[in-house]
């Protein structure tokens, strides 16, 4: 499937456009790397910044992979915040306990 949560979303303005067009040949890659650090998280989570510290990355680049893992239903919010690098409240995400469909 090629539409947004699987593939980069873009505004309908020319520079949002290219901008997705060129995140999305690594758009995978990175929310596939987005979930392993969620996963290694564990309950203590990570906020859409931290997160992109973990992984090195830019939080341009990781911000959008971590919102297209909440509307993938892959992570979600743990209910904790915590500050991020411009001191406003952050939500900490939490890869999401799949339920064991024999249990």
């Amino acid at each position: 499937m090629s539409l947004y949560p699987y593939a980069a979303g873009s505004a309908p303005t020319d520079t949002s456009e290219e901008a997705a067009a060129h995140i999305q040949p690594v758009a995978a890659t990175l929310r596939a790397l987005t979930r392993q650090a969620y996963a290694a998280a564990g309950s203590e989570g990570l906020t859409a910044d931290e997160c992109a510290a973990v992984l090195g990355y830019s939080i341009l680049s990781i911000r959008p992979r971590v919102t297209e893992l909440g509307r993938l239903g892959e992570i979600e919010d743990s209910g904790n915040r915590r500050k991020n690098g411009s001191g406003r409240s952050a939500i900490v995400w939490q890869l999401k306990i799949k339920e064991d469909l024999f249990s």
